[in-house]
Formats: structure tokens, C-alpha cells, sequence
């Protein structure tokens, strides 16, 4: 709904609040609290303040917003973009002296604990997804459900042009399987399929990224290594502070 527009930061934030209590069932009051969305300000994710009478909350909420930017827009997995967390304020500790609640404290506090709310709520991997359509004569279509079934494409409507012998096949494939799609494509159907693929959506890829043997993780560290971050995804132990 977000990547809609039907739910907007610059919504009136009753209406708002009522159309996230029909729709997902939502906490009306705590859904008129929404700090902000992220990353950019418009993004899939939410910071809520869910908390009751917190002393000298409102003056460290640019630098929890911030960080709330910040964790949003370097995810902690791969520092990649997170989509679809709505993260819950519920409760504040702060030290009374206000030099101790600046935002070179704040901020990468806010990241910290983000982070380590990230870690031990089963994150997962978004793919991005084609929506691919082909065009093809009847005899290739088998060709082309071959090639797509080894892609990880999954077929979802399949019609013919009237009036003509050509057939349209319309179907999902990830971005990561897409490489070199329409070669194969065109060496298993003679040369006789024409592909046109467009970003349709994200998909959730259903692996548990701390699963050393999972294809998830390869993805992951492969990211990593590009970007020249630390291997491995950080540990809970990194963030998990007591007070």
C-alpha cells in the first residue's frame, strides 16, 4: 500500500490511522503515532511510537528518525534496503542530563537497537521479480516452459493472439535468473520466442539467511564481499546491550 500511494507520510494522519485499523488491524491511537517512514522519508518500513508517558521523548525523535533512516537504508544483513518492518517504540530509558541525549549519542543508538530487532525477528531476503511476456509460434511453448522451470519462473496465463498462429505466455521470473534469459531462450525455441520483461514486484525468499548451507546465505555473503563489509552477517552479540 505504501508503494501504492494509498498510505503516505503526508496523509492526514486520522484518516490514516483508520484505514491501518480496517485494513491490517492496526491500534488506532498507536497508528496516529507514526514517527516516520523510511528509508527516504517514503519508504515500506514504519517507527511507531507505541510508548506511554516517556520523559524527554520528543526531544531525542530527530535523532531516533534518523536512525530509523539510517537502519532502513543499510539493512543489517547485507546493508541493503529493508522493506516491510514496522519497528515499535514501547519503552525509553534517558539520561536526565540533556548533554548526554544528543544526537551523537542518540543516533547510533536508535541504529543499534533497530539492528538487533532486525536480527532476532527472522529476517529475510526480498528478490526482485520480472514480469516477463513472451511471444512465440505454438511450437515453441514447450521450449519456453523448459527454459523458465530451470529459471525459477513460474507461468501464470497463456493465450493466443486471434487470428494468428502466435501465442503469449506470461509469467514471473527473478531478476538474479534473468542473465542470459532470452539467449537460452531463443536457442531452446529456434529462435522464434520474443521476450519482454518489466519489474513487477518483490518477492520473499523463503531461506533462513543464518543457515550456512542455504543458497540465502551464499547471496548474502557474495553482497557483502562487494561492498567490502565484514563477512558473515554480525551476531546478536554486537548489539545486545544491557543496561
Amino acid at each position: 500500500d505504501i508503494d501504492k500511494g494509498e498510505v503516505t507520510p503526508r496523509q492526514e494522519f486520522k484518516a490514516r490511522a483508520r484505514y491501518l485499523n480496517e485494513k491490517y488491524d492496526y491500534d488506532v491511537n498507536e497508528a496516529r503515532k507514526i514517527w516516520c517512514f523510511g528509508p527516504e522519508g517514503t519508504g515500506p518500513n514504519l517507527l511507531m511510537d507505541c510508548t506511554k508517558g516517556v520523559q524527554y521523548l520528543n526531544e531525542i525523535k530527530d535523532s531516533c528518525v534518523a536512525g530509523f533512516q539510517w537502519a532502513t537504508k543499510e539493512g543489517v544483513l547485507a546493508e541493503e534496503n529493508v522493506r516491510g518492518v514496522r519497528f515499535d517504540i514501547h519503552d525509553v530509558t534517558l539520561h536526565a542530563d540533556a548533554i548526554h541525549r544528543g544526537g551523537g549519542q542518540i543516533i547510533p543508538t536508535a541504529r543499534r537497537v533497530l539492528y538487533a530487532g532486525m536480527l532476532t525477528a527472522k529476517p529475510r531476503l526480498f528478490e526482485p521479480v520480472y514480469l516477463c511476456e513472451v511471444q512465440c509460434p505454438e511450437v515453441a511453448v514447450g521450449g519456453i516452459y523448459g527454459v523458465l522451470n530451470r529459471r525459477r519462473g513460474h507461468v501464470f496465463e497463456e493465450h493466443q493472439v486471434t487470428g494468428t498462429p502466435m501465442f503469449i505466455v506470461k509469467a514471473y521470473l527473478p531478476v538474479n535468473e534473468s542473465f542470459g534469459f532470452t539467449a537460452d531462450l531463443r536457442s531452446n525455441t529456434g529462435g522464434q520466442a520474443f521476450p519482454q520483461c518489466v519489474f513487477d514486484h518483490w518477492q520473499v525468499m523463503n531461506q533462513d539467511p543464518f543457515d550456512d548451507s542455504s543458497k540465502i546465505r551464499q547471496i548474502i555473503n557474495d553482497i557483502r564481499k562487494r561492498k567490502g563489509l565484514k563477512e558473515g552477517i554480525p551476531p546478536l552479540d554486537d548489539y545486545y546491550d544491557k543496561l
